[in-house]
């Protein structure tokens, strides 16, 4: 029964470190790039845009295609980030441990 105690205290302990860690990463902020740089999408931890920045050399009216496309591939460059990140800091709060349903709520 001993056993059974630290167990449930370890899982305690894990649950109150991924809710620490999920209040960290969504103050978090990453920027992806697309375009060489030419846009810049900025998400939080919840994968909200927070900011958007457009070279202006982008900026014609007969080129909306690709400034649109490019806005797309900026804002999923940062949302990559994000989740390579938060799998990162999910692996320093279980140890390692890949815990089959344990996945963050947002």
């Amino acid at each position: 029964m001993k056993n059974i105690g630290q167990l449930m205290k370890q899982a305690q302990q894990m649950q109150q470190k991924m809710a620490e860690m999920q209040q960290k990463m969504e103050q978090t902020e990453i920027t992806g790039a697309a375009g060489a740089g030419l846009v810049q999408v900025t998400i939080n931890g919840k994968s909200e845009m927070r900011a958007l920045k457009i070279d202006p050399s982008l900026v014609d009216p007969a080129e909306v295609e690709v400034l649109e496309d490019l806005i797309v591939a900026a804002f999923n460059d940062a949302k990559a980030k994000l989740e390579t990140q938060m799998a990162d800091e999910m692996s320093k709060v279980t140890g390692g441990l890949n815990i089959p349903g344990m996945k963050l709520p947002f």
